[in-house]
């Protein structure tokens, strides 16, 4: 009899163990179906669809009592970001060739380019092939070449075309050309397609630039029939064949080219919120607590970070990061209908600006509303929607000791197949936490051929696996909030990545960046633990001015700096820290995972 009567409450249990995964399963589906829908358009940060999805998710809060707190009075926490650039009223180029002087049309002939800098400028003007410096290629445009507060102009891309394979590419950006002429001492850069690369002879695209900050120089794309007309001595595409057939650099002094143009960029800004709802427990100024968050934005109709190239539709981010977004919702309605269990208090967040570079979270880090020295640790859930073979990945193994014991613990009956990585950086809103010295966790279950794709929608989530992977959060959550023990911080020796040295070693200096704020120079948020910046002493909130031989006006110039360096080579790093301007002497290693 007691035998039929505990083989009849397993059973019980059971079904009802499956009736509720149902239930969250279903839940999940209606949200995702509905913030992946086309009526949000893609919810990218500072559009009508990302406010949709913003209300739709403080309704959530609301509807579980989740309190408002902070200066805003309410569940938004809004914050300021670049999502644009626009022409100004005043751009204009001229020149003056062979006595004669041409005035060229704005949009026809010329168009300033998104990150160049604001200025009037006028000289003469070298041709110095695709602009190139790479000596270790046995290749150099600037050799011999004297550009000194003159005007550059340039073909795009490399001898090698544009082929992302060839060993010229990490040198064929604009930026990177925009940079190298600039440390040159060039006052302004203008480049065109050669008709090797572009038969059309099409202006580059006005567009903001998600590199950080401007280049310090104008920079403009002109058409070619502009070049060719200046140019008309030695015929462009005769110049453009040679240097691709001979990698022969093949520069010209043109003396008789006089100069003039402006450039007026304006940047668009944009609003944006996170948003923010706190389950309270205790008082929130005496107690720790616990924020579980994930971003709600995506790529609305595609553009740069698109994988889709060229492809105008609706990116619908169900897995990223819809997925983690209701993931969230799931895990509000489990704790708060729960909540006589917890000792500590839960402050969930939606972040929006995680796909312009981390923005909301970095907003959230610099105006938390509650004490980070009292926030236990930051759980983050971001593309959990596509679980398959079991294989969950979870970030962040490493920040604190607890988590060697705490992640299998919850694990012991291999629901799922784990894949631990220790550093705490990396690709999603975590970092903005942990570069302020917090434990975190980051769940993912994989990149999949649909990541920002227009065809990353709910019908291929898969609802029930995302279920346990909300389960297996909420289990972890509730240990971490009602341990005795504070969970102990730990640094990660981590780094950014870079192109590295020729033989495949990946550089590294081991400074973070601070994307939340744009500055003159290349802020940083962190160092990593034992990195060549740790040891050199730089700390989070330097500004980087000059790396080596490179001024760093922006993110973009500094990664496109460590490139030119390899592993064991030291480098003097010129930084700024409060007034004052230092120097640290830096032996760069290779990243090590």
């Amino acid at each position: 009899m007691n035998k039929t009567i505990t083989l009849l409450a397993v059973f019980v249990c059971t079904v009802t163990c499956f009736a509720q995964q149902a239930e969250v399963s279903k839940r999940l589906r209606t949200d995702i179906e509905y913030l992946a829908s086309d009526e949000l358009e893609g919810r990218r940060a500072g559009t009508p669809g990302a406010e949709k999805a913003a209300a739709y998710i403080a309704d959530c809060f609301r509807k579980s009592g989740l309190h408002r707190f902070g200066d805003s009075g309410s569940y938004f926490q809004p914050f300021e970001f670049i999502s644009g650039v626009a022409l100004g009223s005043t751009n204009a180029l001229s020149s003056i060739h062979e006595g004669k002087k041409y005035a060229f049309t704005i949009d026809t002939d010329f168009v300033p380019l998104g990150f160049s800098s604001n200025a009037t400028t006028a000289g003469e003007v070298v041709f110095a092939g695709y602009g190139i410096s790479a000596p270790d290629l046995n290749y150099d445009d600037y050799a011999e070449l004297d550009v000194k507060d003159k005007i550059v102009l340039v073909l795009r891309y490399s001898p090698a075309g544009d082929s992302v394979k060839s060993d010229f590419n990490k040198f064929s950006s604009a930026r990177y050309k925009a940079m190298t002429a600039r440390d040159k001492g060039a006052k302004a850069l203008l480049l065109f397609s050669g008709s090797l690369d572009d038969s059309a002879d099409a202006l580059l695209k006005l567009r903001v630039d998600n590199g950080g900050g401007n280049s310090g120089i104008p920079v403009l794309s002109i058409k070619r029939s502009l070049a060719a007309q200046w140019l008309d001595a030695f015929n462009v595409d005769t110049l453009q064949a040679q240097l691709n057939r001979s990698r022969h650099p093949r520069s010209i002094t043109l003396a008789d080219l006089h100069i003039e143009l402006r450039t007026d960029v304006v940047e668009i800004k944009s609003r944006s919120s996170n948003v923010v709802g706190l389950l309270q427990v205790t008082d929130t100024s005496e107690t720790e607590y616990l924020v579980i968050g994930a971003h709600y934005d995506h790529l609305g109709y595609g553009g740069e970070e698109s994988m889709a190239p060229g492809v105008h539709a609706i990116h619908h981010g169900a897995d990223d990061n819809a997925s983690g977004t209701a993931g969230v919702m799931e895990l509000i309605r489990r704790f708060t209908s729960h909540k006589s269990s917890l000792r500590r208090n839960i402050v969930f967040i939606a972040f929006s600006g995680e796909e312009e570079g981390i923005l909301g979270s970095s907003h959230y880090v610099k105006d938390s509303q509650l004490p980070l020295e009292r926030l236990r640790a930051m759980l983050n859930l971001d593309m959990v929607g596509r679980l398959q073979d079991k294989k969950l990945t979870v970030q962040g193994s490493g920040t604190s000791s607890l988590w060697n014991t705490l992640l299998p613990r919850y694990n012991a009956d291999s629901i799922f197949t784990l894949t631990l990585v220790k550093d705490g950086f990396g690709g999603s809103d975590q970092s903005a936490f942990y570069a302020k010295n917090i434990p975190v966790l980051f769940f993912f279950t994989g990149i999949h051929g649909d990541y920002h794709k227009p065809s990353d929608v709910a019908s291929k989530i898969n609802f029930d696996g995302e279920a346990q992977v909300v389960s297996y959060v909420a289990s972890l959550a509730q240990d971490i909030d009602t341990a005795a023990v504070r969970p102990d911080f730990k640094k990660m020796e981590s780094a950014e990545r870079s192109g590295g040295d020729r033989r495949g070693g990946r550089v590294y200096s081991g400074v973070i960046p601070d994307f939340a704020e744009q500055v003159d120079g290349f802020k940083i948020s962190g160092v990593s633990a034992n990195s060549p910046a740790a040891k050199a002493g730089l700390l989070g909130g330097d500004v980087i001015i000059r790396f080596g031989k490179h001024e760093i006006k922006n993110i973009s110039d500094y990664m496109y700096a460590l490139q030119s360096y390899k592993v064991n080579d030291e480098v003097d790093i010129v930084y700024k820290r409060g007034g004052a301007t230092n120097t640290a002497k830096v032996k760069l290693e290779s990243r090590k995972n």
